[in-house]
């Protein structure tokens, strides 16, 4: 198999852009690492006070990932992340006006393999979301596993991020005054082992946890779909039976993540890497689902709207499928 070479004369926008998602990727891959390396190594050399002080510090301060977080909206508009959203590009599209004096659960798919998507719109100020959604607030809900890190759990806060655990969404749809959102990516970290081009396999059958926690607080359900997101990436085949999956299966329920086996491109060559491909990523929010909160919900009522959010996502898919290159036969397959 050949090697594909990058042109050698290459606009320095789309330079910056590569230089921009390599950054991002390196950090997804192993933001964790380096924090716990920069911790340990300076808690075994002279400033090892800095370490001990932080201890002190993550004691008083670990209940915050799941109590709002602490955003800084300086760090959400980073140059840095303009050319993140350029390098695909990603876009966000509204199909209809939110209320700003409600509170909102966005169910987020697919999950694709770095949820790349669900970054650039609710992590960075430069797809529009302000413009597009006035007085919201947007909390992407990560796993827990990032926030036991020390220094990575204060990063991946400051761009929006929060707490996945039930305490966490229960905190931000709280808000007396509305405007808050939380974002979920419903189908979790088994759905990104599904995550082929062309894969329109959903996990979300027995996902159900975000339904009842919208009926405990009366949060309007809004199914998101992001046509792209599994387009990124190739990754190797790993159908259900086989060895792999059983292994990567294996993974998620003992560490409550996995890591699928994928490759992309390279910086300086197109023909493998981990650099994603350079694919629109389009992010469609579609209508609210109005929910009546109910503080103890049946399961009757759980099943029920369960149903009307999957007819809302699967409505949102075929009204959007063509415009984004997906043909009119295909449809959503719900795992």
């Amino acid at each position: 198999m050949g090697v594909e070479s990058a042109p050698l004369s290459i606009p320095w926008a789309r330079s910056a852009q590569a230089a921009a998602v390599s950054v991002w990727v390196s950090a997804f891959l192993t933001l964790a690492q380096y924090c716990c390396g920069i911790f340990i190594i300076l808690l075994l050399g002279d400033f090892w006070f800095i370490s001990v002080f932080y201890v002190f510090w993550l004691c008083l301060d670990w209940e915050t990932p799941q109590t709002g977080g602490r955003r800084c909206e300086w760090v959400r508009n980073w140059i840095i992340w303009k050319y993140f959203n350029e390098y695909f590009p990603i876009k966000l599209i509204k199909t209809t006006d939110l209320d700003p004096g409600k509170n909102y659960l966005f169910g987020f798919h697919p999950h694709g393999i770095l949820v790349a998507g669900a970054f650039g719109n609710f992590c960075t100020e430069y797809t529009g979301f302000k413009e597009l959604f006035p007085g919201m607030t947007p909390y992407l809900h990560i796993i827990t596993t990032w926030f036991r890190f020390p220094f990575c759990r204060d990063c991946v806060m400051c761009v929006g991020m929060v707490s996945a655990s039930k305490k966490s969404v229960s905190h931000v749809l709280s808000n007396e005054q509305g405007g808050n959102i939380a974002v979920i990516v419903v189908g979790g970290a088994r759905e990104c082992l599904d995550a082929h081009p062309g894969s329109l396999t959903l996990n979300i059958l027995k996902k159900k946890g975000f339904i009842k926690i919208a009926l405990e607080h009366g949060a309007q359900l809004v199914p998101v779909f992001s046509f792209g997101e599994n387009e990124l990436f190739k990754q190797i085949e790993n159908p259900k039976g086989s060895r792999l999956r059983a292994f990567q299966d294996s993974m998620q329920r003992l560490l409550g993540f996995t890591l699928p086996l994928f490759h992309g491109r390279g910086i300086l060559q197109c023909s493998f890497g981990l650099m994603p491909y350079r694919k629109p990523i389009n992010t469609v929010v579609g209508e609210p689902i109005a929910v009546k909160q109910n503080p103890d919900p049946t399961l009757e009522e759980i099943d029920q709207l369960h149903e009307k959010y999957l007819e809302a996502l699967q409505k949102l898919f075929d009204k959007n499928k063509e415009k984004y290159g997906i043909p009119e036969h295909k449809s959503l397959i719900f795992n």
